[in-house]
């Protein structure tokens, strides 16, 4: 038996335990091991598969995509399985996911400890389930209750997979001994276990107009990702099709979709989520400081956001605000959220309570001297975060991280006003910073690598994703999509309406485009910033300048309805054909390419200009950004993985072409971009 799969008879119930830490993937060895088992078992009545460590499963090794497949295959042990004479028990605690729950499924029955969470992820990862799982489970839940699980991915708990079927038995305490009790009293009950590719009668006389109901239902969510509808198409294989038939249906829809672009974008952010957390410089003994309790400064949106985060997990938390109403209106607009959720069925009354009473309210900044971090969440005004700072400094005990949560500011002139700007970083959530997952962590250059690493321990520990970055203006995300601005403004003059961009960008998969954000986050911000650094954008200040707003006015680049819809407005156009007219500019059908083109290139450049600062470690620090805290759609990849996929070469070529089209000098290829099309590189592989 190899050393990642562990076997031990107990009586006539053979047990087979996964032991391939930390997440028990069913690489080659783990898949020999099962073979293996399965033989080792004859004689016996039954076996028992289960995992080591904290789950069953996390299912296939994706390192191994892409590479000549070493038998036994999945389907080879699940034949393996089949061809056992006696009874085959999945136990499941933790997780059975992907490829570990194919496993299960191909099992006669099914145990699971309480709270188990069962699921096939793979449309996530951009591929369908490639081992049976879009065929067993219809069979064992009928096809349209298969079809929540696979299409959106989402894992259920045991409690639920009982009741829907797919799990025989939730049995506390205890997992491996209560589940070999379960099946030793099956054993001598002589209970008789179909397996699930045996079974026909929850597939049998599907409605076929029900089901497509249900599959236009869940793509409806889905738009411009192939995944999903390979989901519904192999599930569908499962009602229509004999079971080899829907086997090899399901094994072609896989092989298609993994060598696809969309799987390939999907699995670039899911192991740069996971390469973002290995900071570069970061000493591997530094230890984060502890931290029991936060105070955030400023009760608004932001600060009320970010102190829910904390008191979501658990963490006590206490928001100052100077003005006694507007603390009163911070804390009613954090119950009023929390309220919202309880309302949907998504939070039990009692938990809103629990996390209500960890958020508290005060009107007194000196109690930042009992507190183990302070987060600042103030105006974005650099003097008046410089005095709070200088003030904080002075009144929070010695050896605590101050933070500051600002989006643009420079985190090195915050410290400064400090005696400890080793212990200053930035902070920067993004909003709703209670929904958002984001958090730009800002290491100013006295940060010591102690407070890089509590500001890290911290977001993890409140559900946030933290990618590192340098200290300039913007940081990654807002500089970056700060250079895409003069290129909108220049495309409205040149022949765009708004809703062309707008459409553009949301047909690549934005949720939202770039205009229509704009009215959500007020125009009259983006003007206020343009003013602060002497900039000038014709249409979008004349737009303003009509008083239209945005959402918040009724009217921005759009007017909304009493619903919000965003409607086109005659009025936009007529200022922007003016405004042309006055700039003697001759408008021109402008194609959609090109609209995508002018849109995402000035955020490639400057991505490489960050890399070629350091402000990024690495060209996927940037993709999780956009991906995580700016709505780009993780089967895109992000903005450095488009530009690798276009070809930098080509990525080149476009930027001079569109330098000089515009007299966008920032357009102009950096150095980097220069040097890797050069010599045939990409992004991925670029090091800083």
């Amino acid at each position: 038996m190899n050393e990642f799969m562990r076997q031990q008879r107990h009586g006539n119930i053979h047990v087979l335990r996964i032991a391939n830490p930390p997440v028990n993937t069913l690489r080659t060895d783990v898949r020999a091991g099962l073979a293996e088992g399965l033989k080792a078992a004859a004689g016996a009545k039954a076996v028992l598969i289960i995992g080591d460590g904290r789950m069953f499963s996390a299912g296939a090794e994706m390192t191994e995509f892409g590479k000549p497949r070493v038998p036994p295959s999945l389907p080879e042990v699940f034949a393996a399985i089949a061809e056992f004479p006696g009874i085959v028990v999945a136990a499941i605690h933790g997780s059975a996911l992907g490829g570990g729950l194919e496993l299960a499924l191909a099992c006669h029955a099914r145990v699971a400890a309480p709270g188990a969470m069962l699921g096939l992820p793979e449309v996530k990862r951009g591929f369908v389930p490639g081992a049976g799982g879009t065929q067993r489970l219809p069979r064992l839940i009928g096809a349209e209750a298969a079809m929540d699980i696979i299409v959106t991915g989402e894992p259920v708990s045991a409690e639920r997979a009982l009741a829907l079927g797919f799990v025989d038995a939730v049995l506390p305490g205890d997992l491996e001994a209560e589940a070999l009790a379960w099946t030793r009293g099956a054993l001598e009950a002589n209970r008789r276990f179909t397996l699930a590719a045996n079974r026909v009668d929850r597939i049998a006389g599907q409605d076929m107009a029900s089901f497509e109901a249900k599959a236009a239902s869940l793509l409806k969510r889905t738009r411009g990702q192939e995944s999903p509808r390979g989901c519904v198409e192999a599930v569908r294989a499962a009602v229509t099709l004999p079971l080899e038939q829907g086997l090899q249906k399901e094994r072609e829809l896989f092989a298609a979709l993994v060598a696809g672009e969309q799987s390939k974008a999907l699995r670039h952010i899911f192991f740069g989520e996971r390469e973002v957390l290995r900071v570069p410089g970061l000493p591997a003994d530094v230890k984060p400081l502890p931290v029991a309790r936060a105070v955030v400064i400023g009760a608004g949106t932001m600060g009320g956001g970010i102190a829910m985060s904390f008191a979501n997990h658990g963490i006590p938390v206490t928001v100052v605000e100077r003005d006694a109403g507007a603390l009163e209106k911070g804390i009613a607009r954090c119950r009023a959220n929390w309220q919202r959720t309880v309302d949907t069925g998504r939070l039990a009354a009692a938990e809103m309570e629990r996390r209500a009473a960890l958020l508290k309210g005060s009107t007194d900044i000196g109690i930042v001297a009992d507190t183990d971090l302070v987060i600042e969440a103030v105006f974005e005004d650099i003097e008046v975060k410089k005095a709070l700072f200088a003030d904080l400094d002075r009144l929070a005990r010695p050896g605590i991280v101050l933070a500051s949560n600002t989006s643009t500011l420079d985190i090195d002139a915050i410290a400064s006003a400090t005696r400890r700007p080793e212990l200053v970083v930035g902070m920067h959530f993004f909003s709703p910073a209670n929904v958002m997952r984001l958090l730009e962590i800002v290491r100013g250059k006295a940060s010591s690598a102690a407070a890089i690493a509590t500001a890290m321990d911290v977001g993890k520990r409140i559900g946030k994703l933290s990618v590192v970055v340098g200290n300039c203006d913007g940081f990654v995300g807002n500089r970056m999509t700060g250079k895409r601005t003069p290129q909108v403004e220049k495309l409205l003059q040149e022949g765009c309406l708004p809703q062309d961009i707008d459409r553009v960008m949301e047909a690549y998969g934005m949720a939202m485009g770039p205009l229509a954000t704009g009215d959500l986050a007020g125009l009259d911000i983006g003007a206020a910033v343009r003013r602060a650094r002497g900039t000038v954008a014709p249409i979008a200040d004349a737009v303003v300048a009509a008083g239209r707003f945005g959402q918040k006015t009724g009217k921005g680049w759009y007017r909304y309805d009493e619903k919000r819809t965003r409607l086109p407005d005659p009025e936009v156009e007529r200022i922007i054909l003016d405004t042309s007219e006055k700039l003697q500019i001759r408008r021109r059908a402008i194609s959609d390419q090109e609209i995508l083109e002018r849109l995402l290139l000035p955020m490639v450049n400057e991505g490489a200009r960050i890399l070629e600062e350091g402000v990024a470690a690495r060209a996927i620090d940037i993709d999780v950004v956009f991906v995580n805290g700016f709505g780009w759609p993780a089967w895109r990849g992000g903005p450095m993985f488009w530009a690798d996929a276009q070809g930098l070469p080509a990525v080149r070529d476009k930027l001079v072409h569109y330098a000089v089209a515009t007299g966008d000098d920032n357009l102009r290829p950096t150095d980097l971009i220069e040097k890797l099309a050069r010599e045939g590189g990409r992004f991925s592989a670029a090091i800083a």
